[in-house]
């Protein structure tokens, strides 16, 4: 299989200074082979968790003679196990990731970001997996260790094009219901849905005990809406189109974006969900470095 030319979304040098970090999850996490996060269920390494009584059949190595000699009872001593992360990249392909103003298209961001992530993720040992969602999940990509899996990533990260309405919505609650297992699952979208509906998929998603993280893409120009002439604004969804004199609603627009704003990240904090919004501006490996750092932190 031919390697996949990543130029475009992925940079040596940044990935090498990102190396000495780590992406840690939040919680407990459900593996298929030891790694570095911490798992629900209990193993035997060197750091104990807790006592339990003896049940007939126990393997009697890890009984605590010193307690039973003071009790006279039988206690057995576990030990928290720990696995590999099963890293799940969601990445928005609708039509309105394709707006494109001077820092380029918040796809072609988000794509910088999850290939950096899938690429630390795997050089850690961790497992990997992509789905892009448009109007319906269009690519679905399971996760694994190897790496070739991560050129097929790559392939698909570099094959995508946004277009139509969104999906988003539909497609987190697919991969809600499709992982069995406790995983980490990262998002990348402008969010340009009901918050409401948003923040139903992240309640599903914490249902099912994911540590879930979202990178929230907005241009600049939509945040600041400097536009200073008549503009004729085109909805890249649905093709829709608006004209409008920018001075007349440019307070209401504003209020309301905050509004908006104030909303999600009200919502993701309620729920334990990681919300960063990110403005196309800021350098690619600084947005990386400030996420690994804070869950390094924790």
């Amino acid at each position: 299989m031919a390697s996949v030319d990543t130029k475009e979304f992925l940079d040596p040098r940044v990935l090498s200074r990102l190396l000495s970090l780590s992406l840690e999850a939040r919680g407990p996490m459900e593996g298929t082979v030891s790694g570095r996060h911490q798992s629900p269920h209990r193993g035997s390494s060197v750091e104990f968790a807790e006592y339990r009584k003896y049940v007939p059949g126990d393997d009697v190595r890890h009984l605590d003679w010193r307690v039973y000699a003071r009790t006279d009872r039988f206690y057995m001593k576990e030990f928290e196990a720990d696995t590999n992360l099963r890293c799940y990249l969601v990445l928005d392909a609708s039509g309105s990731m394709n707006y494109h103003a001077a820092h380029g298209t918040k796809f072609a961001y988000a794509r910088k970001l999850a290939a950096a992530l899938a690429y630390l993720a795997m050089h850690q040992g961790d497992a990997v997996g992509l789905a892009c969602c448009s109007a319906e999940l269009i690519r679905d990509i399971p996760p694994r260790r190897n790496a070739s899996h991560l050129q097929n990533i790559y392939r698909v990260l570099a094959e995508t094009t946004p277009s139509g309405t969104t999906g988003l919505v539909a497609g987190l609650h697919q991969i809600a219901e499709r992982i069995r297992r406790r995983a980490m699952v990262l998002v990348f979208s402008d969010l340009f849905a009901d918050p409401e509906e948003v923040l139903k998929c992240f309640q599903h998603l914490r249902f099912r005990k994911h540590d879930v993280a979202v990178f929230h893409l907005l241009d600049p120009t939509e945040v600041e809406f400097r536009f200073d002439r008549p503009t004729r604004f085109v909805d890249l969804e649905d093709g829709c189109t608006v004209l409008v004199e920018p001075s007349l609603i440019r307070e209401q627009y504003q209020r309301a974006l905050q509004q908006y704003l104030d909303r999600l990240r009200d919502g993701c904090r309620e729920n334990r969900v990681d919300y960063r919004l990110v403005t196309l501006d800021r350098e690619v490996e600084q947005v990386l470095a400030d996420f690994l750092l804070a869950r390094m932190r924790r």
